[in-house]
């Protein structure tokens, strides 16, 4: 009874705050309740919203951006732009890949002239990534062009993961879409691509995606959904067997290309299903919107979500993946990206000039910043301990300010102790003025961290001078 009570009165309490606010607030979860969901994603066609996004959500379709809403990864390879991610765990929890669509939109390339390549990430803790690294899709395909919205399973049968995928090639005469697919173990190499969907005649489909079935749900065991202009909805039993046409979604108006990057959600806590579509929503721009049903195979049960029902939060969400988090998963990711404000170092003795990254990652002050991001940053958690700070960039997630032979640069985190212990500071009182801050380096705590010749170093502080320079202020 007095579990009963307590949920009946956060019910109330979280009805009154929508009725207090314009904003949706997402529902609250029992301490003991199941781990949420996250999102990766891009935002646009943008220089930063082709960059990739987390999302996460307690409860399946109301969404809170991640790290203030800005990115947690991008490109510096191939088109330098990231678009359509994918997110796949390994059958064994030990690794994920983000796999995604290399094309950069007004930055380079064009929907006519994209990559033939893919951008990989990997990652045994969803939290600290790879280099990314390119692999190439289209090569073996005669003719092929663009390789677009990469998406991967494990298939138990062959032992190996199946990459499927949109490309453009002349196949028997006929220039348009197909969906290929191609077997991997490492992500690395593909064997040669082979054509999985090819609508009749000139019909191109782009964009499917698929999801597994739990042991006992419905008359087949995978279920996917296509872009092909009527969004087929498909069932099998095997991933590279037959698979049968059960509908389209028509039904519920959603015909052309209105619709982009279907992405399959099984609810943790009941027989529902969320397939999330790229959509142009009722906020009047394209992002994600959900549509459930209780049987993925019957098309008729397919039902739009109102907007009252749901809430994609700040950011636009496009095309995307979801992941069921674990308990650890959540904690680990929640930890480590916090909506934390992006920051400036202000010179104390220069004080119209910023600490900011040039283009090949050295690290200095100047005045007049641009882009502007290029000198904002995030104050984690020191990387070595708590305590401590740890200086993030904002448009180079991943990338902290790190000395090496006093010698700072931005570098992306590689996860050993040595990075931590490098990019970590205390942050004290300001060695020239004490309303300020000076940063002391955590594995050489008789060093600091300083400008010379505008040049950022870390040197024993011995002189009035060395004392303006080691000092800065932390502003917006």
């Amino acid at each position: 009874m007095s579990g009963l009570l307590s949920r009946l009165a956060a019910a109330i309490i979280a009805v009154g705050l929508l009725l207090t606010s314009h904003t949706l607030v997402t529902p609250g979860r029992a301490a003991a309740a199941d781990p949420g969901y996250l999102m990766v994603h891009f935002t646009g066609d943008s220089a930063t919203g082709q960059m990739l996004y987390l999302a996460h959500s307690a409860d399946g379709t109301h969404w809170n951006d991640l790290n203030g809403g800005a990115p947690i990864l991008n490109s510096l390879i191939g088109t330098k732009g990231v678009r359509d991610p994918a997110l796949v765990r390994s059958p064994d929890g030990s690794k994920y890949r983000i796999i995604a669509t290399d094309l950069c939109i007004r930055c380079g390339s064009t929907y006519e002239n994209g990559s033939p390549d893919f951008v990989v990430w990997e990652s045994t803790d969803l939290v600290t990534w790879s280099k990314p690294w390119l692999l190439n899709a289209t090569g073996l395909i005669p003719g092929a062009k663009n390789a677009w919205a990469p998406e991967a399973i494990w298939n138990p049968e062959t032992n190996d993961y199946v990459v499927y995928w949109a490309t453009n090639a002349t196949v028997n005469g006929v220039f348009k879409y197909r969906i290929y697919y191609a077997r991997t173990k490492d992500f690395r190499t593909l064997t040669t691509p082979r054509i999985w969907i090819d609508p009749p005649g000139t019909t191109p489909v782009v964009d499917t995606q698929m999801t597994e079935m739990p042991a006992g749900i419905g008359t087949y065991r995978y279920v996917r959904v296509s872009g092909d202009g009527k969004n087929t909805v498909e069932g099998s039993n095997s991933i590279l067997g037959t698979w049968t046409g059960l509908g389209n979604l028509s039904s519920i108006g959603l015909t052309g290309n209105v619709v982009e990057g279907p992405v399959w959600m099984k609810f943790r806590d009941r027989e529902e299903w969320a397939l999330y579509i790229d959509y142009n929503s009722p906020r009047g721009i394209r992002e994600y919107r959900p549509i459930l049903t209780k049987n993925p195979f019957d098309v008729s049960t397919y039902r739009l979500q109102p907007p009252s029902d749901y809430d994609m939060g700040g950011t636009p969400k496009r095309h995307g993946a979801i992941l069921n988090l674990t308990a650890a998963e959540e904690s680990h990711v929640l930890a480590r990206w916090p909506s934390t404000p992006a920051q400036r170092l202000q010179s104390y003795n220069y004080p119209d000039r910023y600490v900011r990254h040039t283009t090949d990652l050295d690290v200095r002050i100047d005045p007049a910043v641009s882009p502007a991001a290029d000198a904002q940053f995030r104050l984690r958690t020191g990387l070595a301990g708590t305590g401590t700070v740890s200086f993030e960039s904002v448009n180079h997630p991943g990338y902290f300010l790190r000395h090496a032979t006093y010698d700072f640069q931005l570098v992306r985190n590689d996860g050993t102790a040595q990075f931590a212990a490098d990019a970590t500071f205390r942050k004290v009182a300001g060695l020239a003025d004490a309303s300020w801050s000076s940063f002391q380096s955590y594995n050489h705590p008789d060093r600091y961290l300083r400008h010379y010749a505008y040049q950022l170093r870390l040197d024993p502080i011995t002189t009035a001078t060395g004392r303006s320079d080691a000092t800065f202020r932390v502003t917006s």
